[in-house]
């Protein structure tokens, strides 16, 4: 399959990471994470989160984030996410069976994130024992729209769920990107604005697979060893993945990675945007373009490249790139819907 818009999960690996991957093959090492790589991986995060921050690292981003929000819950609580949240609408049943406890998802507006009043009008029945108590809440930075909460905008979530003591969780499949979209440091949009428990993505940026998990403090890490066992969560080769992470992180390879790749999609978005029979649906801020096109164009550009339809009813389609998105896949596939533009 050549080189599309489907996913950056269809992209390939970093060579950085087949190099890491091979380095931590050189020798025999402790398993379960009790090896050298793990250790400097866990070094690097908290040069890069600050001090006092538990990591772990999983197989992929469904167990991060069962995993993060399973430490921090009881089977009678509830979790708030937003109705497009990957927590809740990519999952599975996967939360819920593993937690116990039930999703309660938000309206999202149109840029799709969960404004402050409807979190706001949420926090309900405390104390209720007839009701899922709520413990945790889940935002995606990026957004499952490619849009990118502000600093502003999570520190006035923060400052409200600490006023509620409920737990701030985030998804960051995408989390490098909307670094980069911010022009902020990793600590700055985590840390600092008061998250608690972080899925860092891996898969995407380009790691061969793995994802991480991070507590802030270790105030809900006391038993992730044993849940990180139950979910079947803990990888024996763990090196394998945390080597990876490592050579991310100390060489800031991610950093050039989700720079290409929201590039390639703000070149995408230039390139289009005038088109009237093209209507942009969602703001522009990390590595995907949204868009509604006429749906005959479909089947002729999917021929083109992949791509998802994301809304069927309005035909809304998603174009991501990732960080081995050529300028060249870009510009071929900008022509080609120019071609048909002016058919």
């Amino acid at each position: 399959m050549k080189k599309g818009l489907a996913s950056d999960n269809y992209a390939g690996v970093l060579p950085e990471m087949l190099e890491a991957i091979a380095e931590a093959n050189r020798l025999h090492a402790k398993s379960y994470g009790y090896d050298d790589f793990t250790e400097k991986a866990k070094q690097e995060f908290a040069k890069h989160f600050g001090s006092e921050v538990e990591v772990t690292f999983v197989f992929n981003g469904t167990g991060a984030n069962v995993l993060g929000i399973g430490c921090a819950t009881e089977s009678f609580n509830s979790i708030l996410c937003a109705d497009t949240s990957h927590l809740y609408v990519d999952e599975s049943t996967a939360p819920e069976t593993f937690t116990g406890c039930r999703l309660i998802p938000l309206a999202t507006n149109g840029e799709g994130k969960m404004e402050i009043e409807t979190i706001r009008n949420s926090i309900i029945r405390r104390g209720d024992e007839h009701y899922p108590q709520i413990k945790v809440f889940s935002i995606a930075q990026p957004t499952e729209y490619g849009t990118v909460y502000t600093r502003e905008e999570l520190l006035s979530i923060s400052k409200l769920l600490k006023e509620h003591n409920i737990i701030f969780h985030m998804d960051g499949a995408r989390l490098f990107n909307a670094a980069i979209s911010l022009k902020c440091s990793l600590k700055e949009m985590t840390r600092d604005i008061g998250v608690d428990i972080l899925s860092v993505g891996g898969t995407k940026i380009g790691l061969l697979f793995g994802e991480a998990v991070v507590f802030f403090g270790n105030k809900y890490s006391q038993n992730l060893r044993y849940r990180q066992k139950q979910s079947m969560q803990l990888p024996s080769k763990m090196r394998f993945i945390s080597a990876q992470f490592y050579r991310l992180l100390q060489d800031e390879i991610w950093v050039k990675s989700a720079a290409h790749a929201n590039q390639m999609a703000i070149r995408l978005f230039e390139g289009v945007k005038d088109i009237q029979k093209i209507k942009i649906s969602r703001t522009v801020q990390a590595n995907s373009v949204f868009a509604i096109i006429p749906a005959q164009w479909n089947e002729l550009l999917q021929d083109q490249t992949s791509f998802h339809i994301w809304n069927e009813k309005t035909n809304e389609v998603r174009w991501m790139c990732a960080f081995d998105t050529e300028e060249k896949n870009v510009d071929e596939f900008i022509s080609a819907i120019h071609k048909l533009d002016n058919a």
